[in-house]
């Protein structure tokens, strides 16, 4: 039967206290959940002999995640990736958004979602052991107009599947783009021995400062095809003017277009040796592929093991980069009255107990 279980975690300058929240399946996974960023602090998930261990990557103590960490298993937002130049025009009005990344606008600001003390309340059935964190944003926050008010609601149940479901509201019309940035990483000391599958035939080219530079491009013919399975390896040593850009992958596949809502696989990533298998299902437009590039040993987990370059792997499930400034991306915009819904689901097919869920459903 799934169990959830609080402990505290620290105090967060400025903010308060914060704990780490644990849900467990009941069938050998287990969950860790930071109130502060909405953080998924650990992971655990046995391979295909039965043997537990850890699937994302993480930081040892608070203070480790309030010193200017890279967005290590946060919730980001109030809009996810980039904003050019930190500046979108809403309705006639333009709105400036704190530059952090290059003079551009990352991840909703300095000061974004990732650094906020979220509110927690926990339940369990028979099935799920669940966690709601709320958090208001206020009309200005970041510069982003509107108070907005954000669930963020982990789920984790019987077959070893851990959700997360977001709701907002807005009192103004905004731009709202949210995101868990896990660093994943299924068993191995490096993700270059892992391979992904992505199922997108188009994927955003960037400019020097990650900015989108055009429209989709297709990914046919270059090492953004991972319409198959390919080591990742093999992907990031092909020759590519994209990959020397970015220093690896750090690019937005677009998914195959759904029917609006609906739940559909978006990457499929394979440990060495098939040992753990992780699929990703979401509602949202696009996947956000970033291999590490910019992790540089600055950062320890709790063994003492250096964050490397390629040690990890994000998987971030979202609407494009800078749609408020492009016309013609799936829009951001939340108006009064709306409801925003977006669920990501991290699968774990190899335990074979979720043969009967592979298949489309519509977020509820």
């Amino acid at each position: 039967m799934p169990t959830v279980h609080r402990k505290p975690f620290g105090h967060a300058p400025g903010q308060g206290e914060t704990d780490l929240w644990t849900l467990e399946s009941g069938t050998g996974v287990r969950a860790e959940i930071l109130t502060y960023g909405g953080v998924l602090h650990s992971l655990t998930v046995p391979d295909t002999a039965g043997t537990p261990g850890p699937v994302v990557r993480s930081l040892p103590a608070l203070d480790d995640y309030t010193d200017k960490n890279p967005y290590f298993g946060a919730i980001v937002g109030r809009y996810a990736n980039r904003i050019a130049h930190g500046r979108f025009t809403l309705d006639g009005t333009t709105h400036h958004i704190p530059a952090n990344d290059r003079g551009h606008a990352l991840h909703g600001g300095p000061d974004g979602f990732h650094t906020r003390v979220w509110e927690a309340a926990a339940d369990r059935t028979d099935t799920e052991a669940v966690l709601r964190l709320t958090l208001r944003s206020p009309d200005g926050d970041m510069g982003f107009p509107g108070a907005l008010d954000i669930t963020a609601t982990y789920t984790l149940d019987t077959t070893g599947t851990l959700a997360l479901e977001y709701t907002a509201v807005t009192d103004r019309p905004t731009v709202v783009n949210l995101t868990n940035h896990a660093y994943l990483n299924l068993g191995a000391d490096d993700i270059l021995g892992h391979t992904l599958q992505v199922d997108a035939d188009h994927y955003l080219p960037v400019d020097a400062a990650s900015i989108p530079e055009g429209p989709p491009a297709p990914v046919a013919g270059t090492p953004f095809d991972l319409t198959t399975p390919q080591p990742i390896r093999s992907a990031l040593s092909r020759s590519h003017p994209q990959l020397v850009l970015a220093g690896g992958f750090d690019h937005c596949w677009v998914l195959r277009d759904p029917a609006p809502g609906t739940l559909r696989r978006a990457a499929r990533l394979t440990a060495p040796g098939d040992r753990r298998t992780l699929e990703l299902w979401t509602t949202e437009p696009g996947v956000q592929v970033y291999t590490a590039n910019q992790l540089d040993g600055a950062f320890t987990d709790g063994t003492g093991r250096r964050h490397e370059r390629y040690g990890s792997l994000c998987l971030e499930t979202q609407h494009l980069p800078d749609s408020p400034n492009r016309p013609a991306h799936p829009s951001t915009v939340l108006r009064p009255g709306e409801t925003l819904r977006s669920r990501t689901e991290w699968r774990f097919p190899h335990l074979g107990a979720q043969e009967n869920r592979l298949r489309p459903s519509t977020a509820p």
